[in-house]
């Protein structure tokens, strides 16, 4: 049994067979045709009509038959041999008709007998023609086709651009001059090198193939090398191109109808070329006997689909990601944090919170927060936030609520449960740090003892003013998670009835590049005005309407990371 690798080559070589089958089956019917009509056209010479001894062409009949402007020229040399002159002895009826509808008409002087050429148009002196004439006439070859530019005339219509491909041929002791306009021949060219087109056609009786002048340059050949065949094509397509290919020529050769198909072509980097091909065929509904294409390299309009294609696949997965990570983070941020109703009001407090996530990420960040009864029937308070975004900081944010919520169990003061919040973090890993507000209420003196770990201190909101809840002795502590044994001292806030306290991560109020001192200042002018112009009125939801306003104040499009803002009113029980 062959090898899974072996599969592409041994179906690719049963492609390549079923080509050169179709092409030579093709190919034996045109020859067949070509025999067949030949024996039709030439009957025996017994059977031919006798006709009547052929009219010899004069001179001029000659040059008129041709399709092309033409002109008979008589070389003069000089004692050295080379040409001095060229004299114009006659011209066809295209001539004549070119240089009405270039020159003007009247621009051409009449002549009657031979008359120098460089006198009746004096600037080809200064053209490429001249070396052309000597060349043909020294070498007796023919030469061009060569493109010649020169003006001609004057007059009150102005001078005339002549911009044509000339060839001179001898033709006995005489030269014949003819030419084409260049022009069209070199914008065809233009043309096709702008948009890296050509076309060709195949004759399927002999594999013949006339190309244009860009063929090779769109089929990435080297000037002068051999034109493939239709066969050889085959044998230059990767094997994945050739069941196209072998369904294009069926179409065009069999079906008799225009198709097309993509070819990668071997060992050329990857270049694509697209074929049209149409059916050519001896006469209307006969036999196929060549087939007409047009060719486009279309290798940078591929690459830039596979580049666009690979980056939407990429977007996509990424987009999934983060839906994905999204999903997990919110659902685990649902899992771990409360919604306050009127749970506090037994401690004579009001709850509510506001979260802000930062759009930028996964739709959830490292800010967490609690509120619960402890065992000895206070409240352990805490705000947080955990570094990084995502399913990571949520993690961590987990991990660290999890830990102050197992830790309270143990009654000790929250200067204690912080420092070993702290160990914990630390034994999580050197990117596991956060901040945080650690506090404990005491409801029968309405006393907040709280500790600050690398956080912003909390605010207090009394008769309508707006200040910074002082620092524990010694400043704030560090963040959490940096050093190990470290220890933290705590604050004791006593409450008044109607006393908002407001605890808030960075992410609110930080803006960079910024001062944290004005950041400080903008967050305690807002909530003071906030205050002043619509007072929270009692009630859970009065609180949280004030918070609302809050945060819509100071959130904003500069904001880079999560915000959140828990307040606390005290309220008699």
């Amino acid at each position: 049994m062959d090898r899974p690798s072996s599969v592409p080559d041994a179906r690719a070589r049963l492609e390549l067979g079923a080509i050169k089958e179709l092409l030579l089956a093709q190919r034996r019917r045109v020859l067949t045709y070509a025999r067949d009509h030949d024996r039709r056209a030439h009957p025996p010479a017994t059977d031919r009509p006798r006709t009547d001894p052929p009219h010899h062409p004069s001179g001029q009949e000659v040059l008129d038959a041709l399709p092309m402007p033409a002109l008979l020229l008589q070389p003069v040399t000089g004692a050295d041999g080379e040409v001095s002159d060229v004299l114009h002895v006659a011209q066809n009826t295209e001539a004549v008709a070119y240089s009405v509808a270039r020159m003007h008409g009247g621009s051409v002087p009449p002549g009657s007998g031979p008359v120098s050429l460089y006198e009746r148009f004096p600037a080809l002196r200064a053209s490429r023609l001249p070396e052309l004439i000597a060349r043909a006439h020294r070498l007796r070859e023919p030469q061009g086709p060569t493109t010649v530019e020169w003006m001609a005339g004057g007059g009150t219509q102005g001078p005339v651009r002549v911009n044509d491909e000339v060839r001179v041929a001898p033709c006995g002791d005489q030269l014949l001059l003819t030419w084409e306009r260049g022009n069209r021949l070199r914008m065809a060219a233009a043309a096709q090198h702008l948009v890296r087109t050509c076309w060709a056609e195949w004759n399927l009786g002999d594999d013949g193939i006339e190309p244009s002048r860009g063929f090779r340059q769109v089929m990435g050949l080297p000037p002068g090398s051999a034109l493939p065949t239709l066969g050889d094509l085959a044998a230059a397509v990767t094997n994945d191109g050739l069941p196209g290919y072998y369904q294009m020529l069926y179409d065009v050769i069999l079906r008799k109808r225009t198709a097309s198909c993509e070819l990668r072509l071997r060992g050329q980097t990857g270049r694509v070329v697209r074929m049209t091909a149409e059916p050519v065929r001896i006469a209307p509904g006969g036999l196929v006997w060549a087939v007409r294409a047009v060719l486009s390299d279309v290798t940078a309009e591929r690459r830039r689909r596979e580049t666009a294609e690979r980056t939407a696949r990429e977007a996509r997965l990424q987009r999934q990601r983060a839906e994905t990570l999204a999903e997990v983070a919110e659902a685990l941020r649902e899992a771990v944090l409360p919604h306050f109703q009127d749970e506090l009001a037994t401690y004579g407090l009001q709850a509510a919170v506001v979260y802000r996530p930062d759009a930028r990420e996964a739709g959830v960040g490292g800010d967490w927060y609690k509120a619960r009864r402890v065992p000895d029937g206070r409240l352990l308070i805490a705000l947080g936030d955990a570094r990084g975004h995502g399913l990571a900081a949520v993690t961590l944010m987990a991990k660290l609520r999890y830990a102050l919520a197992g830790l309270t169990y143990t009654e000790q003061p929250v200067e204690q449960l912080t420092r070993w919040l702290n160990e914990a973090a630390c034994a999580d890993g050197d990117e596991s740090t956060a901040t945080a507000i650690v506090a404990r209420y005491h409801p029968e003196g309405s006393v907040l003892r709280w500790t600050c770990a690398g956080h912003p201190r909390p605010v207090l909101i009394r008769d309508g003013r707006a200040a910074v809840l002082p620092s524990p002795e010694g400043g704030p502590g560090l963040s959490l998670g940096v050093l190990p044994g470290i220890s933290y001292s705590a604050v004791e806030t006593r409450l008044r009835a109607d006393d908002i306290v407001l605890m808030y991560s960075d992410g609110l109020t930080e803006r960079r590049p910024g001062d944290p001192d004005r950041d400080t200042a903008r967050f305690l002018a807002q909530a003071e005005d906030c205050f002043a112009s619509d007072p929270p009125p009692p009630g859970r939801l009065g609180l949280l309407h004030y918070t609302e306003r809050l945060v819509e104040r100071l959130d904003g499009p500069h904001r880079h990371d999560d915000a959140t803002l828990l307040a606390l009113r005290r309220v008699d029980p």
